[in-house]
């Protein structure tokens, strides 16, 4: 273990904390005065930046090598496939298939949509998928004569849920995955069997909270045949994702990022769409780009932060609890304790907030426990699971939460009937139960395996 120098605070460290504050507050609290978080957030990186260079603790050149491209591309990557499959009317025959099997029976219906969102939600991202399904789930809801609120809420919370379990499935998990070099399939091995038994829990749960609603009879009936508008085009977004599926278990081996696979996907995906030109693919995406411009300006944000070695500063105090200053080795019983500490913070957290920018401020706080020898492989999966568990908690809790919540709110205008419409408090009843039943099976599953967790990630 090597040995650590303390760090003291600095005038660039508490101007630079105090501009990440101010920054994470505006965009806690846009609710409040009106700004959308991307404003907000791209603000605080250009003050970071301009105040940076004053201090000498960052430049232009930082900024930018701050950004985890990785991220940004993949995430961008994959919301162009996503665009091009829309177009092929393949999710909506998928959905009246499930409106079919399910025959008004209501539990089936939502175990049934929950699966496909949370099966989809594990290769591409769950904002994206509850994109997908939001408006489908809608006019299922609508067909059936039923309330679209249990379907709706349980496409963010499934696919919250689910989406932990895989490199790809959750933004976070991305951030985390680049920032500590994991690879995809590591990431579901030890991912993979904790969410699934959260995710069983949360799916019949549901059926509880939600009793009132699912025990009515659905007056409207599926009987209509909802014809492709591309079939070939589907089936070969199939294969190609598939094929994109495959590398990205490999990834690793065959030394890819995640961008190259999901680049590569989409290269070849528009090039058996050849009678689909590029300005149809980014006129369907314009509703993706706040996302990947808000991940952009987040990351500048934080690297500047990290520039100014704040964030080492704040480290550098958890050090004398996990490690014992006589024999250098780190002490076990408190480093589970701070690691399941770390999941309900976390989850906690990224309820009051979004998830990607709690995700983001910690990840340099690990990286400097790393840097001094500390295996920190049970904190960044107790932070995987915490952000992903925890953004069910409210409605902004998740960007895909913020998209069901809109959904809702549309619907309810549309009809003139605003019991339609998910508010705070709704989400609040149903949301944080969810997240406190997972977070209690997370807690007790890392206690019981924290050996295995806790295996060093390389």
């Amino acid at each position: 273990m090597e040995s650590m120098h303390l760090i003291e605070m600095n005038q660039g460290m508490m101007v630079s904390g105090i501009i990440l504050a101010l920054s994470f507050i505006g965009i806690f609290t846009e609710t409040i005065h009106g700004f959308h978080r991307v404003k907000v957030a791209m603000l605080g990186a250009a003050v970071m930046l301009v105040v940076g260079q004053s201090y000498g603790f960052y430049s232009a050149e930082g900024a930018f090598e701050a950004v985890d491209w990785n991220v940004v591309f993949l995430l961008g990557a994959m919301m162009a496939v996503v665009s091009i499959m829309i177009n092929t009317g393949g999710f909506e025959v998928m959905a009246a298939k499930i409106g079919k099997i399910a025959k008004g029976r209501q539990f089936i219906l939502l175990a049934m949509l929950g699966t496909a969102v949370t099966v989809i939600s594990l290769l591409l991202d769950n904002v994206t998928t509850v994109v997908i399904f939001g408006p489908l789930i809608v006019l299922i809801c609508q067909k059936m004569r039923v309330s679209a609120i249990p379907y709706l809420m349980a496409a963010a919370l499934l696919s919250d849920t689910g989406g932990v379990a895989t490199l790809v499935g959750d933004p976070p998990n991305l951030m985390i995955g680049s920032a500590f070099d994991i690879a995809f399939l590591p990431f579901a091995y030890k991912m993979f069997p904790i969410v699934c038994l959260a995710w069983v829990a949360t799916l019949f749960f549901m059926r509880y909270l939600f009793k009132d609603e699912l025990a009515i009879v659905p007056e409207g009936k599926f009987e209509d045949t909802v014809p492709y508008k591309d079939k070939g085009l589907w089936n070969k977004s199939l294969v190609v994702l598939g094929l994109m599926v495959i590398f990205f278990m490999i990834h690793n081996t065959i030394h890819w990022e995640p961008w190259m696979v999901a680049g590569t996907g989409l290269i070849l995906l528009t090039l058996l769409a050849k009678e689909i030109e590029f300005e149809e693919i980014m006129q369907n995406m314009t509703h993706e780009i706040p996302l990947l411009m808000f991940f952009v300006a987040l990351f500048m944000i934080v690297g500047g932060v990290e520039g100014s070695k704040f964030l080492e500063y704040l480290g550098q105090y958890l050090i004398p609890f996990l490690i014992d200053p006589i024999s250098g080795e780190v002490i076990q019983e408190n480093f589970m304790i701070t690691c399941i500490a770390l999941m309900w913070v976390a989850a906690i957290m990224s309820a009051a907030i979004d998830n990607i920018p709690f995700t983001a401020a910690m990840i340099p706080i690990i990286a400097s426990l790393e840097a001094i020898g500390v295996n920190i492989a049970a904190l960044c999966w107790c932070l995987a699971l915490g952000v992903g568990m925890g953004g069910n908690g409210t409605h902004i809790g998740s960007t895909a939460n913020v998209y069901i919540v809109t959904v809702s709110e549309k619907l309810a205008k549309s009809t003139g009937n605003p019991d339609l419409a998910i508010t705070p408090l709704k989400w609040a009843q149903k949301g944080l139960p969810v997240m406190l039943l997972t977070l209690v099976i997370c807690t007790v599953i890392m206690y019981v395996f924290f050996g295995y967790y806790a295996e060093p990630l390389h």
